[in-house]
């Protein structure tokens, strides 16, 4: 028995000696780690790190020798160092009294290379992908990267273009990454289909979106790309459209495009469903705010009993409302429209509620996205801030400004909770695009003094260095002359809504027996009155050189071709002209590049004598009025006028140089500077005309799509007609008198074509003068710029 007591007691002393050297000699699984509240190591061990230095790497673990830790220290230590992205893979392990670290570190990529690729250059695909050069590898950031350089050759029209990827290791961990580019053929827009469309035609449709159809030129313009956050885009679009013409039921069913692999081309159907057509009812105020009395604020209604339902009216009264209402003082005023239906009549009244809504507060406004653009560009469009009152209407005309800047090619505004329950965070999304244009135009003149080819290169950035300043450099001529030009625009001077830059200008011109040198600068500032009136400021200093290089000149010598006038001009040359203009422009145009309906007016005085030679003061103006005749053919009426007249004072004399000259923007089929007072010249001379201080022109002009043209090209067909008079010339005749010096009315009528061009809004005019003046030198083609603002 005795013997057995023994055998027990030294097997107990073999366990519990076992126990006591274990920690001594084994590794610590980390399951006896966690089964332990706590451990404590004398030292921390870090292996397998070629890069990373191996106290960089116990700093991120966070464990202390000496210190006592748990597993869920180890676990936090684990993720600390997966979140460095150094490393594709991490263990810690306790052994004895030592914590080993085990990492395996990512390769580092030595260059990101493409081939293949002709369509996008380097520099552009580099900025898709996310490895970069001196960067960590890792296969999962490769794979999204294949997927950036498809997306980016979708964006320009190759949905087939082809990725693969070869990862080259350069050995010390180090690697190459290959993208292997197969473009492939360029992916077109064969057909836009429209169903369930009645009241407005395919054609019809097609103008509004911005999803166009393939064309000859549509290599340049780049619009006939499918992509479906476009065409997400184009049904808001057209909601807008039928929204604002009285189709307050409209819905977009579907939108869909089916690839055509054989033919690489998309078919788009957009399915719709127009509903009935509305036209408002009673339109009513209700208020609930101490104060505030409804009856009172309706003459700033934009809505009105009878007019087709509009959205955009209903949007534009809330507005309106909701500032006048904060200028008040009722920061928290909350307007909301409410529609009362009435099928059987097909109207909508509208209930405007003015009520005190609930008092939040803007936290923050977080913007993002902007990679290029300064935040404070962005920032000043909002008439509010931080800590003021949070208001929905001011949020969605802050958006609807930054859309009209063209910096972006979506702009996003959400809200998210802010620190406390009366506080929210603007949370403002926006993608960017290029804003800088390199153009190279080119016309022919056929008439005027200068008649043949000409060419202009500029350079334009509408956002110079994110700063949302404008920039452009132009040099352009033909065989006769030379055009210089530097301007720059600030729209936020002093931090306030005022515009301010300068224009530096130098023209040359070698005309009929005589030489011009022109060199000028002008500093200006504008300032909005109003949501559609605003208004310019500006100071003009310039110097005219005359040089008369005919035979026989100067003076009214036999053989000599220049008028008198002119020479007179040349005799006083350098001539130095200090001015002071101040122009007053009104715009109500619903879209600047295709009009349809609005008013653009604008007046403009300018006084000449600040110093300098010239004293008079100039006044012209001109307004175009264009509204939608036939909304479903697309018809748009136009109505333009405009009237200039020159007064002298302070001993200032009648110059050839200052006064007004006959155009093609007063009227079509004759002549720039080819018509009104006119000097027969000395005998044998072939007289010139001199222009004249007083001016009036009217046009009226409709505009259509043209037929059979397919409507993706951007070409329309217009006719017209225009009549106008110049009159007013006291300047010495050259041998016989002036003739043609009185009001005679001149009238012409004709067609033109429109061509919205992807190198800018051209037309080509045909005119027939119906009344006109002997003298008068006509000219019925024109070509130049669409725009007759």
């Amino acid at each position: 028995m005795k013997a057995i007591w023994n055998l027990v007691r030294a097997a107990s002393a073999v366990v519990m000696l076992a126990f006591a050297m274990f920690p001594l000699g084994s590794a610590l699984p980390l399951g006896a780690v966690s089964q332990a509240q706590a451990a404590v190591v004398s030292s921390i061990e870090v292996r397998g790190n070629q890069r990373v230095d191996a106290e960089t790497i116990r700093s991120y673990v966070g464990i202390k020798p000496g210190v006592s830790f748990s597993n869920a220290d180890i676990d936090e230590a684990v993720k600390r160092l997966f979140a460095t992205g150094l490393f594709s893979d991490v263990s810690v392990f306790q052994s004895g009294r030592t914590l080993v670290v085990s990492v395996e570190e990512y390769a580092i990529v030595n260059q990101v290379l493409f081939q293949g690729n002709k369509k996008l250059k380097d520099d552009r695909l580099s900025r898709v992908v996310q490895l970069k050069p001196r960067g960590t590898f890792s296969q999962s950031t490769l794979e999204l990267d294949e997927q950036a350089i498809r997306d980016a050759y979708s964006a320009i029209g190759r949905s087939d273009a082809v990725v693969n990827s070869q990862v080259i290791d350069l050995g010390s961990n180090r690697v190459n990454v290959v993208f292997n580019i197969t473009e492939g053929g360029r992916t077109k827009i064969a057909t836009i289909n429209f169903v369930g469309n009645n009241a407005f035609s395919d054609r019809r449709l097609a103008g509004v979106i911005a999803t166009k159809k393939s064309n000859l030129l549509s290599f340049i313009a780049r619009d006939d790309v499918y992509d479906e956050d476009r065409l997400r885009a184009d049904e808001e679009t057209l909601r807008r459209f039928y929204y604002n013409r009285g189709f307050a039921d409209f819905r977009v069913i579907s939108s869909t495009a089916e690839l055509d692999d054989a033919e690489n081309e998309y078919i788009v159907t957009i399915t719709v469903d127009e509903g009935e057509r509305y036209r408002f009812g009673n339109i009513v105020i209700e208020s609930t705010v101490s104060g505030v009395d409804g009856e009172s604020l309706r003459h700033l209604l934009e809505t009105h009993e009878g007019d087709v339902y509009s959205a955009k009216d209903v949007e534009d009264t809330l507005i309106a409302l909701t500032e006048h209402l904060a200028g008040l003082g009722y920061a928290f005023a909350q307007v909301t429209p409410r529609g009362d239906r009435d099928f059987e009549t097909r109207t909508i009244g509208v209930v405007y509620s003015v009520d005190q809504g609930p008092r939040t507060y803007i936290q923050r406004i977080e913007i993002r996205g902007n990679t290029r653009t300064r935040d404070y560009v962005i920032r000043r469009e909002f008439d509010i801030s931080e800590g003021d009152a949070f208001n929905q209407v001011m949020v969605q005309r802050a958006k609807r400004r930054l859309e009209d800047l063209d910096y972006f090619t979506a702009v996003n505004i959400s809200t998210a909770p802010g620190s406390q329950p009366d506080q929210v965070v603007l949370v403002v999304d926006v993608i960017e695009k290029s804003t800088g244009e390199f153009s190279i135009g080119a016309g022919y003149s056929t008439g005027g003094t200068n008649p043949g080819p000409s060419v202009e290169i500029g350079v334009t950035e509408r956002n110079f260095l994110g700063r949302g300043q404008f920039i452009k450099v132009s040099v352009g001529g033909g065989e006769d002359t030379r055009n210089y030009q530097l301007s720059f625009t600030e729209p936020y001077l002093f931090g306030r809504r005022i515009s301010g830059g300068f224009d530096i200008y130098r023209q040359t011109r070698q005309d009929t027996g005589y030489d011009i040198e022109l060199t000028g600068a002008s500093i200006r500032f504008g300032l909005p009155i109003t949501k559609a009136l605003s208004s310019q400021i500006a100071y003009n200093l310039s110097q005219e050189s005359y040089n008369i290089t005919a035979a026989g000149c100067p003076g009214p010598a036999p053989g000599c071709t220049v008028a008198t006038a002119i020479q007179q001009a040349a005799a006083l040359s350098p001539w130095i002209k200090s001015s002071v203009s101040g122009t007053l422009v009104y715009n109500t145009i619903d879209d600047p590049k295709d009009p349809h309906d609005g008013i653009y007016a604008t007046s403009t005085v300018e006084v000449a004598g600040l110093g300098g030679d010239a004293k008079y003061a100039k006044f012209t103006g001109r307004a175009s009025y264009y509204r939608t005749l036939l909304d479903e053919a697309d018809v748009v009426g136009v109505i333009s006028g405009g009237a200039g007249h020159i007064a002298y004072y302070g001993g200032g004399a009648q110059r050839a140089f200052d006064l007004f000259q006959g155009s093609a923007k007063m009227i079509r089929g004759f002549e720039s500077a080819g018509w009104g007072p006119f000097d027969p010249g000395a005998a044998g001379g072939v007289g010139d005309h001199l222009g004249g201080t007083t001016y009036f022109h009217g046009s009226v002009e409709a505009q259509f799509p043209m037929p059979v043209v397919p409507d993706s090209l951007g070409i329309k067909g217009a006719v017209f007609a225009d009549a106008a008079t110049l009159y007013g010339n006291s300047l010495p005749p050259t041998g016989a008198p002036l003739v043609s010096t009185g009001s005679a009315l001149r009238a012409s009528a004709g067609v033109s074509l429109i061509w919205n061009s992807p190198f800018g809004p051209l037309r080509v005019d045909y005119a027939v003068p119906i009344e006109k003046q002997p003298t008068d030198r006509l000219q019925e083609f024109n070509f130049g710029i669409s725009s007759r603002f």
